[in-house]
């Protein structure tokens, strides 16, 4: 039996709503059940002006990203790396409808199977007060 792959994806953006906003952050590790199989990492310039208060939240700001690639430049790389794969992250909307929409734009299609981790954690723990990283770290 052949094991799955698990594509852990975290993004960061500059904004909420993935119609209007862009990437400006992707990091993938790939992991067998086991052990981390392959890891990828950059910022993306996002080709217009990052908000302040983003720029609060995630610490990236227009000059780190301004020598950065743009989407078009590592979308090869986020296909090789997810193809087969089960797209994980938590809240996999966000992450997942982000990417699809970066595809969207340069006119392709982006599907894959995707693994909730907030919807996991709270079939496991109900009934936390918050299912933030950090707080289901804590508990």
């Amino acid at each position: 039996m052949k094991k799955k792959i698990y594509a852990i994806v975290d993004i960061e953006t500059t904004g909420g709503r993935a119609i209007r906003d862009k990437i400006t952050e992707i990091g993938i590790v790939l992991h067998d059940g086991e052990q981390v199989i392959d890891q990828y990492e950059t910022l993306i310039n996002p080709e217009r002006p990052i908000p302040f208060h983003i720029t609060k939240i995630t610490g990236i700001n227009d000059d780190m990203v301004a020598e950065s690639p743009k989407f078009y430049e590592v979308a090869k790389k986020v296909v090789e790396m997810t193809e087969g794969a089960i797209f994980v992250a938590h809240n996999v909307r966000f992450d997942y409808t982000f990417i699809k929409e970066e595809f969207k734009r340069l006119g392709f299609a982006y599907t894959r199977k995707q693994l909730c981790t907030v919807r996991l954690a709270r079939k496991t723990f109900p009934g936390l007060p918050s299912y933030s990283l950090g707080k289901l770290m804590k508990h």
